[in-house]
């Protein structure tokens, strides 16, 4: 019965920092989002942040093929 005690605390602490992270990701999260509307109201597009943001988030070498398939589509689409 002791092991089940053991077990059932480690979950539970488990469990709450699971929680705990949960509640600083909210807060994160709620952060971001002061920092676009902050952007916004200076006149920055917002849509257009969050793609750089994704771009840099990227390797050089992944980004590059992304490029180059958009491109290829372009072309084949006749757009530009």
């Amino acid at each position: 019965m002791s092991e089940g005690n053991v077990a059932a605390s480690q979950l539970l602490q488990y469990i709450e920092r699971i929680e705990r992270l949960e509640e600083e990701k909210k807060g994160i999260s709620d952060d971001i989002k002061d920092v676009y509307l902050e952007a916004k109201a200076t006149g920055y597009d917002t849509k257009t942040m969050r793609a750089i943001v994704q771009l840099r988030k990227m390797n050089p070498h992944d980004r590059q093929e992304m490029d180059a398939l958009l491109e290829t589509y372009k072309s084949a689409l006749g757009i530009e």
